[in-house]
């Protein structure tokens, strides 16, 4: 178990963590501290500077933070958009068990916002026979739910984003408010504990905004590649959903995070 001792205002972790746990506690302090340095950090972790330099260039990678000599520090522009269909070709598998355990979440005849996103995508092509109503922010899904004989399809107005093919602009926000529906489900392109869910593209954020706001209860699906990153626009805090299905292990301070605040944190 880990033991945190504070000392001249720093707290210092000394702990048997594993890696991906130091990992995490870094990347809070920058979010904090916006800039750190090596030395302080393997001071905190009492580990040596070679081990937190390993960590720093991992979460470099991973477009978390920016490394500077000496240390690092926070990104304010964080990372950029991936292409649909390189994301697509991404863990399959993993978004595969994600949407059965969605779909396994759902009852006959609800009324579901399906997010735009991979991951809806093999949500829309895992509904199968179940009854319901889906609005799908997405050209992709709605293409996939059109040949679905059960689901009722209802598709917004709006922009497409091109390469994307999500639905964004004010005409999309303002279908979604006219509607309330029973489920809405979200997927986030970072997520992390400091900042919540964040999306790449500020008009896709608006759009996940609102279709939050008009559901009676929100899923939030990510695979394990989303966990720890930050994009620029912000959408929600984590608390604002009631589950999380992801295929990540989750650590002690997530899974204390959820139960805090009433999620339900389902792991695939």
């Amino acid at each position: 178990m880990d033991r945190i001792i504070e000392r001249s205002c720093k707290i210092l972790y000394v702990s048997t963590m594993d890696v991906g746990e130091r990992l995490r506690r870094i990347e809070q302090i920058v979010a904090a501290e916006e800039t750190v340095t090596v030395a302080d950090l393997a001071d905190r972790f009492v580990t040596s500077e070679a081990t937190i330099r390993r960590g720093l260039i991992e979460l470099d990678r991973k477009g978390v933070l920016r490394r500077v000599h000496g240390g690092a520090k926070r990104l304010r522009l964080r990372g950029s958009e991936v292409s649909f269909a390189s994301r697509a070709a991404t863990n399959i598998e993993a978004k595969t068990r994600i949407a059965a355990e969605v779909v396994r979440r759902l009852t006959a005849n609800e009324a579901v916002l399906l997010d735009s996103g991979t991951t809806c995508v093999e949500i829309a092509r895992s509904i199968g026979d179940l009854p319901l109503r889906v609005m799908p922010l997405s050209l992709t899904s709605a293409s996939v739910l059109a040949e679905a004989d059960n689901v009722r399809l209802t598709t917004p107005g709006g922009d497409v984003r091109p390469g994307e093919r999500s639905f964004v602009g004010p005409l999309t926000e303002l279908c979604i408010r006219r509607l309330r529906f029973d489920t809405v489900i979200v997927s986030g392109c970072g997520v992390s504990l400091t900042n919540g869910v964040t999306a790449y593209d500020i008009g896709d954020a608006t759009v996940k905004m609102t279709a939050i706001d008009c559901a009676d209860r929100a899923i939030l699906v990510c695979d394990s590649s989303k966990w720890d990153k930050t994009a620029v626009a912000w959408v929600a805090h984590l608390r604002s959903f009631d589950m999380v299905i992801t295929d990540r292990r989750l650590s002690a301070d997530e899974l204390a995070f959820f139960k805090q605040h009433g999620v339900e944190a389902v792991i695939v």
